[in-house]
């Protein structure tokens, strides 16, 4: 199934790079576009959302999945810079590791915009393009706390907390929006960590990996939850929720008398709305990337038209060597009761995929 699912979105950002490669009549540059995988929808997604944006501003995309492999996206960054990219659009696999490529692209004096996720250790970040990262942690957590009802004092209740990838500046914003939340509730009592692990250093899942986080899980199950009830779980994306889901189905929950954990997601993908729809997974975080691909759009255009983008955070997001100057745009919590109206009335689905 995976590997159908591989080709599947590889014939798609296929399509997206030749559609991306057709330069217009009235070409305004060459911007590149450089994007972890295609094995998460989201990206396919978004990278057919900038494309489009861009290429109705004039400008002609060239559009690069690296497959989370670190040398392959640097060496792709390099290809950009020598086919004359006016700027780079760049969601990092692990932006640490760019360093010495962006300073071949300021030296060419290539403007970049860090896209969704923080390129860390660089001067060399122009801009950064994203959502309220930390609010995405604070939705999440907020939906665990209103569903188990610990503002009236409910509890307590076993809770097991899943991080995102420890190379990904976003999954400690998730994790510490969540944490804003839910930490006051394991203080008190209300949330108890039946494994003990809490914190990043103990709960990340390296590239997002939604089998490594089963894994984990199925461990947890085996040893903490044998003879235990889990109640939540905190878990950042939705590609490591379903996965969660399949193995909490496996050890008999959601049915028998044993109803599944409140369990939480993000990036509203197909499955997991499907999922949510069927009242499995509780909910997701949806960032509308056809917004985010806009105020992209609209960075590109400030900066060859040696404007200033719009931007609305100057403090947040420091990257070792500076403040990176950011747009961050407002993350919303879907559920049963809101999906419909935010992904098939807004025509981010269509109704026929629900059917």
């Amino acid at each position: 199934m995976q590997s159908v699912r591989r080709r599947l979105l590889g014939g798609l950002a296929m399509g997206l790079c030749l559609s991306a490669g057709g330069a217009r009549a009235a070409d305004k540059g060459v911007i590149g576009i450089a994007l972890p995988t295609i094995t998460s929808l989201r990206w396919v997604i978004e990278g057919l959302a900038m494309t489009r944006s861009l290429d109705k501003l004039g400008y002609r995309a060239i559009l690069q999945y690296a497959n989370d492999d670190i040398p392959t996206q640097t060496a792709q960054v390099e290809d950009m810079l020598a086919n004359g990219a006016s700027v780079l659009v760049i969601a990092a696999i692990d932006g640490t590791k760019l360093a010495p490529v962006l300073q071949a692209a300021a030296d060419k004096k290539v403007k970049v915009i860090a896209y969704d996720r923080l390129i860390r250790g660089s001067s060399h970040v122009d801009y950064y393009a994203t959502f309220d990262n930390f609010q995405v942690g604070v939705l999440q957590g907020s939906d665990i706390a209103t569903r188990l009802g610990l503002a009236a004092g409910k509890g307590p209740f076993r809770i097991e907390l899943f991080g995102g990838s420890p190379d990904d500046n976003n999954a400690f914003f998730f994790y510490n929006g969540a944490m804003s939340v839910l930490k006051p509730y394991i203080d008190k009592g209300q949330l108890v960590v039946g494994s003990g692990q809490i914190g990043m250093d103990k709960v990340s899942t390296l590239r997002w990996s939604g089998s490594v986080a089963r894994a984990r899980l199925v461990g947890l199950l085996d040893k903490t939850y044998a003879r235990q009830h889990l109640d939540a779980i905190l878990s950042p994306y939705d590609g490591i929720s379903m996965e969660l889901i399949g193995a909490l189905k496996k050890a008999g929950y959601g049915q028998g008398g044993m109803p599944l954990p409140v369990i939480t997601g993000q990036d509203a993908e197909l499955p997991s709305v499907r999922s949510i729809v069927r009242g499995e997974q509780s909910s997701t975080v949806f960032k509308d990337n056809r917004d985010l691909a806009q105020v992209v759009s609209s960075m590109v255009e400030a900066l060859l038209s040696g404007k200033s983008p719009a931007i609305n955070d100057t403090k947040t997001y420091d990257n070792g060597e500076k403040v990176v100057p950011a747009f961050l745009l407002k993350p919303v919590l879907l559920d049963d009761k809101n999906w419909r109206t935010a992904l098939v009335d807004s025509g981010f689905y269509k109704a026929e995929q629900f059917r």
